[in-house]
């Protein structure tokens, strides 16, 4: 298997991510597989936030998967800085074969770079899968929590 690289994602890589995250069976009913103005904007809006990291993972000069991670400060913990890993997704093409673990594991590392001594996943309750591979991915670490909820009720701001 060709390596995979983990990059922060670039304005070119819009197209990519927006077909990654309709390309799922949960979130299918509330993405839209085109390039809606709504995800330029939001991606403006992240690229913007140094808070804000939006990353893709590539093979073959092709993006295989998305995640999106905000560092967030906090005042409890004695002021303790939390990375928050949401909107993880891997090409059909790639499942299965090991990428969301690498991709959670590069995200944990550039929690720890920022200096959060915590790090949260959310995910869909449906998502069964995501949680079994946060858990492997922080095993026998202190970095590890796991927030899960439906989005029955969809996004939006």
């Amino acid at each position: 298997m060709t390596s995979v690289y983990f990059r922060r994602a670039a304005s070119d890589d819009l197209a990519a991510i927006v077909a990654l995250l309709a390309d799922d069976p949960i979130a299918s009913g509330r993405e839209s597989a085109g390039t809606d103005q709504c995800y330029a904007e939001a991606a403006s809006a992240i690229e913007r936030d140094p808070n804000q990291l939006l990353a893709v993972a590539e093979r073959d000069g092709r993006v295989i998967g998305v995640l999106q991670v905000s560092f967030i400060p906090g005042l409890t913990r004695r002021g303790m800085w939390r990375g928050q890993i949401e909107g993880v997704r891997v090409a059909a093409s790639a499942r299965q074969s090991g990428i969301g673990r690498a991709m959670l594991e590069w995200a944990i590392e550039e929690c720890r770079k920022r200096g959060c001594g915590m790090v949260q996943l959310t995910s869909d309750k449906r998502r069964s899968g995501a949680h079994g591979s946060m858990r492997r991915s922080a095993s026998g670490r202190p970095m590890r929590a796991i927030s899960s909820r439906s989005d029955q009720a969809g996004g939006g701001r």
